[in-house]
């Protein structure tokens, strides 16, 4: 496992860096990519089905998927508690200290960086607010050039003969931590309410604690614990595949 010493083998050529998140989204991107370095940023709050996921994975793709952790903390709930912050204007302190900062310790001056942003509308929006704050960042977005979506996504890591994490079958969008700190969804954390109730509880004693209202409902931010006990969940995404789907379903084959 790698931490945060920055990675060197004595090569400083140019590497093609793909971002696995443990998600159907960035394992496809993986694999149409073809990259010489497939890498992970470990939280240590991810869903247990994750590491059986990423082993397929590495079956798929032919490769071992780099982990790149930070040792200073063991998980998001450690940083919260250590910074005495969750969320907020500021933002999250998980992500700098868990996927920032290994990240950084990892990359290297000439890499190209692989994302698994989708052809989905609010990807693009990310993928143009990055290039607005890193102008200078070597990308490659497989997934927005081929016009796939976390639909088409899931498809196709079904015909790969992998099964998705499992959350998605809950109903949560991705495969991240089973608690993100930056969701205000009331739907999102009735969900967790009802998936990760030992979890929840946790997160509405510390939010309190810390005075973080991170949901909001009917624009207003409230505790996690006010939004309604009849708050509708979210709805599973259901695998779709299209003619764009098995095009790139053919180029995997090349």
């Amino acid at each position: 496992m790698q931490c945060l010493q920055s990675w060197r083998n004595g090569d400083e050529t140019m590497r093609r860096v793909s971002w696995f998140s443990c998600g159907a989204a960035s394992a496809v991107a993986t694999a149409l990519s073809k990259p010489d370095v497939i890498a992970y940023c470990e939280t240590g709050s991810e869903h247990e089905d994750n590491k059986r996921f990423m082993v397929d994975c590495e079956k798929w793709f032919g490769q071992k998927i780099e982990i790149l952790s930070n040792p200073k903390f063991k998980d998001t709930w450690e940083v919260w508690e250590k910074r005495k912050y969750i969320s907020g204007i500021a933002g999250a302190p998980c992500t700098g200290e868990l996927k920032v900062k290994p990240r950084l310790a990892f990359e290297m001056p000439d890499d190209v960086h692989i994302f698994g942003y989708t052809a989905d509308a609010a990807d693009i929006t990310r993928t143009k607010a990055m290039g607005e704050h890193w102008p200078d960042l070597k990308t490659e977005f497989p997934l927005i050039e081929r016009g796939l979506n976390k639909q088409a996504c899931l498809a196709m890591v079904a015909d790969a003969g992998i099964a998705p994490p499992v959350t998605y079958a809950m109903g949560f969008p991705n495969a991240n931590c089973k608690v993100c700190c930056k969701a205000t969804s009331p739907a999102y954390w009735a969900l967790v309410r009802q998936e990760y109730p030992e979890d929840f509880d946790r997160m509405t004693e510390l939010s309190r604690r810390l005075g973080a209202r991170l949901a909001r409902v009917d624009g207003e931010r409230v505790f996690i614990d006010e939004v309604p006990m009849d708050q509708p969940t979210v709805k599973p995404l259901a695998p779709e595949c299209d003619f764009l789907c098995a095009i790139a379903e053919q180029d995997m084959m090349k």
